[in-house]
């Protein structure tokens, strides 16, 4: 073939490539927004720019090799619905903007048609909008990958191993590593292995091979299941004329029989259209969410464009649920399917608005949708819309929705006790860029200066969404790190240049406190609580201008008078610049009862960290491992007495006691 008509095939084929949904302008920016709201990670920025690219290159080469070195080296205007009614039927509601603190009914779509005009409104939305905040959006997402959905609770189980550290006790969640006391389960890209861990020689029993171009989220195991999660792209054929087809995404969680780990094999899939969000398993019920992105380009060739589907079948229009303004570009689909059936649907539901941070407690699915004000209305401040969904065995029920000032930091700043609401809030102008006055290592205090804008809010609302109290205006110029709710107590860490650490009386939800106010150098971006009346952080060391880090801190907390709040006790990691617990909290592995505390942190090298703690000793490293390449795949975890790393496709044990290496297997 000659030159000419070579380049004239490749122009041409070229021109068909058609470019997935979520990789669009518009459904980037929609991410783009919502991942804005971990600001708090830009005095990072130079540093991380660096790191992140040893990650990128690092972490191909130890794909294959194992990333254990050598020892020692997450419209219309409508009818507000009354607070007392708020969990009524809404099929036949429509959906209202809503004031700031007034509920409102969740409505559902009278039909596709409109749906379709909030999309419409949405793209006119898009077209006379400036695109104000998106180079401060970009920044924000470039720092953000890492920081996953949610941040949990420890849940241990009571057969003397240890599980996934979860959001929420009672709320089972997925992970990279699994085990039921006998076996590991291990993810390794689109591969699951299976490690018999009854003797000291590891031994691999088994291997789940999925196909190539698969990469799996997270696995969940119980009993005899196991549940492999994925997002998988398919190519459609064009259609109605169109010479282009075009590319749909789909979460997938496909069910596997384990009884026999030499012969797993697949028993069921559900299958949703969108980008796996989370999952959460409850008794036997699994609910699974995604993010999806309908296709806005264009006028729509079919519903499939732009309605989310199920097992195949679209979603009917009664069980989509309009968003409080009349626009909307994305959905979060829930979908419920039990361990016993794992091939059939229980319900399905999809809230559609824009893409929000996703809190699940035991009996609701909170979707948090921030508003930045890059053109969704005319705030002048940050706020977030709570849609609230209940479930019960299977099924979910709309129950209302409500809007409030600020953003959540994390799902930490968000949690359900006795049927109340409580919330912490930032609350910014629109278009802070919430860059922290905090250099890193040998940066000038001038370059990372910035307006001191920011405040906080505590909320408590009640099972309908109806405030019943709140307290503004916290931490003036501030901006909270972490938080944890923890019964009829609550602690948040805010920062700026010093670390106060609030304590709030919660008991009385119609009139909460803040008792006390610590303030020390730095601050912590986790919470744990660790045994009776302490209360554990991680974060960084600061010093006492609030301008150079010193490196990763352990702070202990006592907490038994939440008037008077101490750190009693703190270790500082020299040179290590983030831990994998700040971005994700299933990474961590903490045993109060065991005072063990493990975690990788990142500095000239990846390292693994295991601190023993008591109150006379304080903390003290008993376990460091130097980790090949940089990756965030590392968890710990224990069964009878001996302690398990898992690092990519390698597996090492040693004894809980002494830490004493035993074995070690390459998957």
């Amino acid at each position: 073939m000659e030159e000419k008509d070579l380049k004239k095939l490749i122009e041409e084929q070229s021109g068909k490539i058609q470019i997935p949904v979520t990789l669009e302008p518009d459904c980037v920016m929609d991410q783009l927004e919502e991942r804005a709201k971990k600001r708090k990670l830009a005095y990072y920025r130079k540093f991380m720019a660096a790191a992140a690219c040893c990650v990128v290159v690092a972490g191909i080469g130890a794909a294959g090799a194992g990333l254990l070195g050598d020892q020692n080296k997450d419209g219309k205007e409508g009818v507000s619905a009354k607070a007392d009614s708020a969990s009524e039927s809404t099929e036949e509601s429509t959906a209202s903007e809503g004031d700031e603190g007034e509920v409102t009914q969740i409505a559902s779509a009278r039909d596709y048609n409109e749906i379709y005009s909030y999309i419409e409104a949405e793209n006119k939305r898009r077209n006379q909008s400036n695109n104000a905040g998106t180079m401060e959006a970009k920044t924000e997402l470039a720092m953000d990958q890492a920081a996953g959905q949610d941040a949990g609770a420890a849940v241990y189980a009571e057969g003397g191993y240890s599980d996934t550290n979860t959001r929420e006790e009672g709320v089972g969640e997925g992970d990279i590593v699994k085990t039921d006391g006998e076996k590991l389960y291990v993810l390794n890209g689109h591969r699951i292995n299976i490690v018999d861990i009854t003797d000291e020689e590891l031994e691999e029993l088994g291997v789940i091979d999925l196909e190539s171009n698969i990469y799996v989220s997270e696995i969940f195991v119980k009993n005899d299941r196991l549940i492999a999660v994925y997002t998988r792209s398919e190519y459609t054929e064009p259609a109605g004329g169109s010479e282009y087809g075009s590319y749909r995404e789909y979460s997938v969680a496909e069910t596997f029989d384990i009884s026999d780990p030499k012969d797993a094999k697949s028993i069921g899939k559900i299958t949703q259209s969108g980008n796996f969000n989370t999952m959460r398993i409850v008794g036997d019920h699994v609910y699974m969410l995604s993010n999806y992105y309908p296709d806005m380009g264009c006028v729509p060739r079919n519903l499939e464009d732009y309605i989310p589907m199920v097992q195949g079948k679209t979603i009917e229009s009664t069980d989509i649920f309009l968003p409080s303004f009349n626009a909307g570009s994305q959905y979060t689909v829930i979908t419920s399917f039990s361990l016993d059936d794992p091939k059939e649907q229980v319900d399905s539901k999809a809230v559609f608005g824009t893409m929000g941070m996703c809190y699940v407690s035991r009996e609701n699915i909170y979707i948090c949708e921030s508003d930045y004000g890059y053109g969704k209305s005319s705030t002048d401040i940050t706020r977030t819309w709570i849609r609230k969904i209940g479930y019960k065995d299977g099924k979910l029920k709309a129950v209302g929705q409500v809007k409030i000032d600020g953003t959540l930091n994390d799902s930490f700043s968000i949690d359900e006790y006795k049927g109340n609401l409580r919330l912490v809030t930032i609350v910014s102008p629109v278009g802070n860029s919430g860059i922290m006055p905090l250099t890193l290592f040998g940066d000038t205090e001038e370059e990372s200066e910035a307006p001191k804008t920011d405040t906080n809010v505590l909320y408590i609302l009640d099972k309908n969404l109806k405030e019943l109290s709140r307290i503004e205006n916290l931490a003036e110029d501030e901006r909270v790190y972490s938080a944890r709710f923890m019964g009829d107590a609550g602690y948040f860490v805010t920062y700026r240049q010093m670390d106060p650490l609030f304590s709030v009386d919660l008991s009385n939800p119609k009139n909460p406190k803040i008792l006390g106010e610590l303030k020390i150098p730095g601050f912590s971006e986790y919470l744990h609580p660790f045994g009776e009346g302490m209360l554990l952080g991680v974060g960084m060391d600061v010093d006492e201008t609030g301008t150079t880090t010193n490196g990763v801190k352990l702070s202990m907390f006592d907490i038994s008078d939440p008037k008077d709040v101490q750190e009693i006790q703190k270790y500082v990691i020299e040179g290590a610049y983030s831990t994998d617990v700040a971005y994700n909290y299933k990474a961590a592995f903490i045993d109060a009862e065991k005072g063990l505390i493990g975690f990788s942190a990142y500095g000239e090298y990846q390292k693994y960290y295991i601190f023993s703690y008591d109150k006379e000793d304080g903390f003290e490293i008993v376990f460091e491992r130097e980790l090949t390449g940089m990756s965030s795949n590392i968890r710990g975890l224990y069964v009878g007495d001996t302690f398990y790393l898992a690092a990519g496709n390698t597996v090492e044990s040693y004894r809980l006691e002494t830490f004493e290496k035993i074995d070690d297997i390459v998957l």
